[in-house]
């Protein structure tokens, strides 16, 4: 279930955006700490931090108005079923809706045989009780924390609350949960920072709600080999801070959206603006894991060492598995050190000419750490309202950020990507003179989704990402602006053109009837390109419940079986994140 955004709050937020005045109205603190003003190669790091506080505290502003809402204003999700956000409803939930609505799937219950009854789950909530008694309130049936850990303000599919949250603050608090619902057939849906986008997070079968975030410790720096011990509630830039405190010229780089935390970022395989340089989840970043298996069992999947031939690759395994395998509580992530960088900015005539500069600029072997794709209508959100002091082009756009080991370094390569781009047309090229510009040119890039959401006034976003081969990039963006020309949709695109990975922002008005109905099918639309295109449904989003209806068509039948027989030996029971990746896992 989508939730509208019209109400008078959302509205006043999104005129202070259309008033441009977003950056000065912000308390003086966080403009302090996002102004960028440190020196040296921690000044970007300092405005990255800022930048993501700003819109951490904005996405929770905005889900708590969200799930403020009462059921008037709602729009049913894509897949027809209904959002639920009390006990009352899920106890009344469904199995089978009424034969009107119709919809394409059916959203379970605790009803259903194949999981523990009310009476069973009451039971195990009260022996968790019983058991987890070391940490404040560890097992909670409140109504508003249901609704924080099954309703998110991020997802446009069902969603549903789960009869009890448990906040773990071990692993083996993970594990005496995992004894107990492999015993009751209780289903279990893990929770680190709750901003995935595909609906991973909802509960549509009940059950317990296994909340990692107080499990938040760095537990084992090693400098010396460039890794380091975290658990699974530990958030990605909190690292980074902390790593920066400790004066390690060291970083994680793999960077997903905000407030993302450790567990999350592996069970969906994420990525980020760093991608084209440090690659993604599924690369070495992660080098062992400590996983609760669904009968509460705990192992590790292997030793410390930076490479491993020893059997099967279990960490990857379980890496994109979105939590249905297992639960991820610790893991050791490998460091990288933080090299000075530049940003500049340069427009084309069209994405197909800067899609082949950026080809060329990587054949060339110029290094980059980003390469970020804005096409025009972005580049004007931005320039509106991204609080840009500098001139931007009013055009398809790419946002270079060079890295090299010293500024010689990458002024010989800033002349190579500026010839490169002269080539195929670029013009009113902007290089960043210093960290400060550095700064605020990529603060802009980094605020873009904000930016994107002001376009149009009483709006909302519907945020979706596809990645097809590189070279396949300029005909589905093509295709992509065509068919939202044609339907009336506004969708400025960003995309990390360097893998072949972009969003698109499907701007709408929740309180207009036919509007969401009109962003999903283009969003569908958009898939089924991309997998013709020999892509993906999704890059770094994941799948959750979302995009679990691709699956067949891009993966075929014998894959999807394979992945069958590996979720039914590990979860026998089916309790793990039931519903996510695939109706049939």
């Amino acid at each position: 279930m989508f939730r509208s955004t019209s109400s008078a709050a959302f509205k006043a937020f999104q005129n202070q955006l259309h008033r441009g005045v977003q950056g000065s109205r912000l308390p003086s603190a966080i403009r302090s700490f996002a102004s960028g003003s440190t020196s040296g190669s921690t000044a970007s790091y300092r405005s990255q931090i800022g930048t993501i506080l700003v819109a951490s505290t904005t996405a929770v502003i905005l889900t708590q108005l969200w799930n403020s809402r009462n059921e008037n204003g709602t729009i049913k999700c894509d897949d027809g079923a209904l959002t639920i956000r009390t006990s009352q409803e899920r106890d009344d939930a469904y199995v089978t809706p009424p034969e009107s609505e119709k919809p394409k799937q059916h959203i379970p219950s605790n009803k259903d045989p194949k999981y523990a009854s009310k009476e069973e789950i009451d039971k195990v909530v009260e022996l968790l009780k019983q058991k987890l008694t070391k940490g404040d309130n560890q097992v909670s049936t409140n109504p508003d924390e249901l609704l924080s850990h099954g309703v998110s303000a991020n997802t446009y599919h069902a969603a549903a609350i789960p009869n009890v949250v448990v906040y773990a603050e071990s692993t083996e608090d993970v594990s005496e949960v995992m004894k107990l619902a492999n015993e009751y057939r209780v289903p279990v849906t893990p929770f680190s920072g709750g901003t995935s986008l595909e609906g991973h997070i909802t509960c549509p079968y009940g059950g317990i709600c296994v909340d990692l975030s107080r499990m938040d410790k760095l537990l084992e720096l090693h400098e010396e080999d460039g890794d380091a011990v975290v658990q699974a509630g530990c958030q990605w830039e909190a690292i980074n801070e902390e790593l920066k405190e400790r004066g390690l010229n060291m970083f994680f780089p793999l960077d997903p959206g905000p407030s993302a935390c450790i567990g999350g970022m592996m069970a969906t395989g994420c990525s980020g603006t760093n991608a084209v340089r440090y690659g993604t989840a599924k690369g070495e970043w992660f080098l062992n894991a400590t996983i609760v298996l669904p009968n509460g069992e705990i192992i590790k999947t292997r030793q410390r060492s930076r490479k491993s031939s020893a059997g099967y690759d279990l960490t990857k395994l379980f890496i994109g598995a979105e939590g249905t395998l297992g639960i991820v509580t610790e893991a050791t992530i490998r460091l990288a050190p933080i090299l000075p960088t530049r940003v500049a900015v340069c427009g084309f005539p069209g994405v197909e000419e800067a899609v082949s500069a950026v080809g060329e600029v990587i054949n060339r072997g110029v290094p980059m750490q980003c390469v970020e794709l804005c096409d025009t209508l972005m580049m004007e959100a931005i320039g509106k309202f991204g609080n840009v002091t500098m001139e931007l082009p009013s055009k398809d756009s790419i946002f270079f950020k060079f890295q090299g080991s010293n500024p010689e370094s990458i002024e010989s390569n800033v002349k190579i990507v500026e010839e490169i781009s002269r080539k195929f047309g670029g013009s009113n090229l902007l290089f960043a003179k210093n960290d400060k510009e550095s700064d605020e040119l990529w603060q802009a890039r980094k605020s873009a989704h904000w930016s994107a959401m002001a376009l149009v006034e009483g709006s909302t976003c519907y945020s979706t990402d596809v990645c097809v081969p590189v070279s396949n990039l300029p005909k589905l963006v093509k295709q992509t602006k065509e068919d939202l020309k044609e339907n009336g949709i506004v969708g400025p695109i960003l995309g990390h053109v360097g893998d072949g990975n972009f969003h698109c922002a499907l701007i709408f008005k929740a309180d207009v009837p036919g509007e969401f109905e009109k962003v999903d099918a283009a969003a569908h639309r958009m898939v089924k390109r991309a997998i013709a295109l020999q892509g993906t449904c999704t890059g770094e989003h994941g799948v959750g419940i979302g995009k679990r209806e691709f699956l067949p068509l891009e993966l075929g039948e014998g894959t999807l079986g394979v992945m069958r027989q590996l979720k039914n030996t590990l979860d026998p029971k089916g309790i793990m994140n039931p519903g996510k990746v695939s109706d049939s896992l």
